[in-house]
């Protein structure tokens, strides 16, 4: 089974669970899920989300358009 139909099935799962479970599952992640929302606190990766800001403003890294982001990435260049 591939994650996206694992993270569909837990969804759907935990929506409509008794108080018990949902407390029992949320005890288990209960770290990962603090660590995940406070990305801010984490300060490589702080660094590097300014440093690639800084790169598209100034011109070092152009990006890519929507348009050919919803196009999706020629082949030869992955």
């Amino acid at each position: 089974m591939d994650t996206a139909t694992i993270r569909q099935k837990l969804y759907e799962y935990i929506r409509s669970a008794d108080e018990k479970k949902v407390k029992a599952i949320y005890t288990i992640v209960e770290g990962d899920i603090d660590h995940v929302n406070e990305w801010w606190k984490d300060d490589k990766l702080v660094a590097e989300i300014e440093q690639r800001s800084a790169d598209l403003k100034s011109g070092m890294d152009v990006g890519i358009s929507w348009t050919d982001f919803k196009n999706g990435l020629p082949k030869e260049d992955i």
